[in-house]
């Protein structure tokens, strides 16, 4: 599986993270309002997007979210990649700014890295912390299923998963 693609939909862009974008996509994370449900609401400083940007380069799956006209407004990721059983990714330590919140962005968003990591795997996984209620909304809405709970170095989170074919009932039932 391609964990740092190229993917274009009508409004966004990702592609691979490069390490010249640290600055444009801190100005983008800076909000500490991005974060405040997040167990590493740390990221918003500098110091703790320096670390969240440095595990996001070197895991090699990082993407850069723009708009189509350029406008960076966020990171996600393809990590912990698993070929065995049909194959496993999981997305994640994913950010928008707060300005395309609760609108078509999240949903273009998981469509254009859903339709990509279906195209090689069976199943993704999606894991949030326990109480960041906005996330969790978020990957229900996808069909995703809460599959367990467990305990992080950042606290307690949850665990979903969501197979090809319920993403495509959910594509369907879309339609």
């Amino acid at each position: 599986m391609d964990r740092q693609p190229t993917l274009e939909g009508p409004t966004l862009r990702l592609r691979p993270l490069r390490a010249s974008d640290h600055d444009t996509l801190f100005a983008a994370a800076a909000d500490p309002l991005i974060w405040e449900q997040h167990p590493d609401r740390a990221r918003g400083s500098a110091e703790g997007f320096d670390r969240y940007f440095a595990e996001g380069l070197a895991s090699g799956g990082a993407l850069l979210i723009s708009t189509a006209d350029g406008t960076v407004i966020g990171s996600s990721r393809y990590d912990r990649y698993d070929p065995a059983g049909g194959g496993r990714v999981e997305i994640g330590w994913t950010f928008l700014v707060r300005a395309h919140w609760g609108g078509a962005t999240n949903r273009e968003l998981k469509q254009l890295m859903l339709g990509h990591a279906f195209g090689s795997v069976a199943t993704v996984v999606f894991r949030v912390g326990a109480d960041n209620r906005r996330s969790r909304r978020a990957v229900e809405k996808l069909g995703a299923a809460l599959a367990d709970e467990i305990e992080t170095p950042l606290g307690p989170h949850v665990v979903y998963e969501l197979t090809r074919e319920a993403w495509a009932h959910q594509v369907d039932a879309a339609r």
